[in-house]
């Protein structure tokens, strides 16, 4: 059986929803765990699935997991490692077996067979930045076939020395991978051009508590003391400001009202300014931020998503549904992600005016310049939106076309849910608090659905 949303759109969202805790900031502190034996209990964890295939990979090399969903309590502990290998059946599930490699070569001297990554099809993750930087480590990593898939085979039998790191582009995921390897190194690493997103400055803080010596200065460079020592940590994770951002932007978008609890100023302050140029109301509390409808929007936006403080790529799928709602024509250059924009096509087809572009148009020439990637777009609204039978292509397009469902005033039918659960948390039940009119459903496999991409 599979399971589809069945949408019907024109109501305001109206009332208060809690943000869970960030899945891009947990699914790492359960990787960074791994580097020691000590206990770690973790506060406001996410139950949704990408943290699911995170701890399920985490039992398999040894560690001891005991997670009380309803309380978003988890406490972890790996004595030892069971094995260094990451099964094949891992591979593609998220982006976190690659992160494997740099916790686990401080923590044994075996092999570590790790599968190629996986996660959503939005563009090139670019893995070679972690790899080059780990080798500078020390490690010794080869990509190999295993039987029909393939593998990265990484050790450090002589262990990791620390190193002057430049990372090409200042990539998530990279720098995380480089910080994790680096705890444990012999002597002083110092990571330039690193990303700072605010669930890297919660990895760092939670490393700190775990007794490692790290700083991160105003220019993007982290500094790293390798260190052995390591203490019982508490740890709370920080709130997802990626879903506090798409239910603001779905209450103003259905012209509603909707208080989210948790949602923090500090981490929102590109978004917030951008939502207030179109003409979005909200409004910051002591404990969250209430978005509000305040009129009709305004469009002739310019719009180019970057790396953190910048406007984050994953607000920027359902910002652009927004902007179909928004009089005049604003402009979206994608400078992160190459392949971001193919869930537009799904868009056009409900009703939005939306032109894609191969050219940059923004203010800079980006990486992607000189290639023929489809990376900039023109939307044209007020666009009136009707439902459709859609097919979900990744986590972030997902909410998208759940918000363009509860736009429109017609019925609309999403498939794919299994991206939505990797990164919301009790998204239907939130929703249906806000008074939407949303149901999950249970369907045959050979009743397939229209594909909106």
């Amino acid at each position: 059986m599979d399971e589809v949303l069945h949408i019907k759109g024109g109501t305001p969202l109206i009332g208060e929803v809690r943000a869970a805790g960030a899945k891009n900031a947990m699914t790492k502190l359960l990787v960074a765990s791994l580097l020691s034996d000590k206990r770690c209990t973790f506060y406001n964890v996410p139950n949704i699935g990408d943290v699911e295939v995170t701890v399920a990979l985490c039992r398999e090399i040894g560690m001891q997991v005991n997670w009380d969903k309803e309380a978003g309590v988890l406490e972890c502990e790996t004595k030892e490692l069971k094995t260094s290998y990451i099964p094949q059946r891992f591979s593609g599930s998220n982006r976190i077996p690659i992160l494997m490699i740099g916790a686990l070569l401080g923590r044994t001297d075996e092999d570590v067979i790790v599968p190629t990554v996986g996660g959503c099809k939005i563009g090139n993750r670019a893995v070679e930045f972690h790899l080059d930087a780990l080798r500078k480590l020390g490690a010794v990593i080869e990509l190999r076939d295993m039987k029909r898939e393939s593998a990265y085979f990484a050790h450090a039998h002589n262990g990791l020395h620390g190193a002057v790191i430049h990372l090409p582009y200042p990539s998530v995921g990279a720098t995380e991978n480089t910080i994790m390897a680096s705890i444990t190194a012999r002597g002083t690493t110092t990571i330039k051009n690193a990303a700072i997103e605010p669930e890297i400055v919660d990895l760092i803080l939670f490393l700190q508590k775990l007794g490692a010596h790290i700083s991160l200065d105003v220019d993007r460079t982290i500094r790293i003391q390798g260190t052995r020592k390591f203490y019982d940590v508490e740890h709370t994770v920080c709130y997802d400001r990626i879903e506090a951002a798409s239910f603001g932007m779905a209450a103003i978008g259905t012209k509603g009202k909707v208080f989210v609890k948790g949602a923090d100023h500090i981490n929102m302050i590109t978004f917030l300014n951008k939502l207030r140029e179109i003409g979005g109301g909200y409004a910051v509390k002591k404990d969250g931020i209430e978005f509000f409808y305040d009129g009709p929007l305004q469009g002739g936006l310019h719009l180019e998503t970057d790396v953190h403080p910048g406007f984050m790529t994953d607000w920027q799928p359902p910002f652009c549904v927004l902007l179909t709602q928004a009089a005049g024509t604003s402009i979206v250059h994608e400078t992160v992600y190459e392949n971001r924009f193919g869930f537009t096509e799904a868009l056009r087809e409900m009703g939005a005016d939306i032109s894609l572009f191969k050219q940059c148009l923004g203010g800079k020439l980006c990486r992607f310049a000189s290639n023929s990637f489809f990376h900039s777009i023109a939307i044209k609204g007020e666009s009136t939106l009707y439902g459709k039978k859609i097919t979900i292509p990744d986590l972030r397009a997902g909410f998208a076309y759940l918000m363009a469902a509860l736009i429109s005033k017609d019925e609309s039918t999403i498939s794919g849910l299994h991206f939505l659960d990797r990164g919301y948390e009790n998204l239907v039940s939130k929703l249906t608090g806000l008074g939407a009119n949303v149901q999950r459903v249970s369907i045959k496999r050979e009743q397939p659905l229209e594909a909106g991409v």
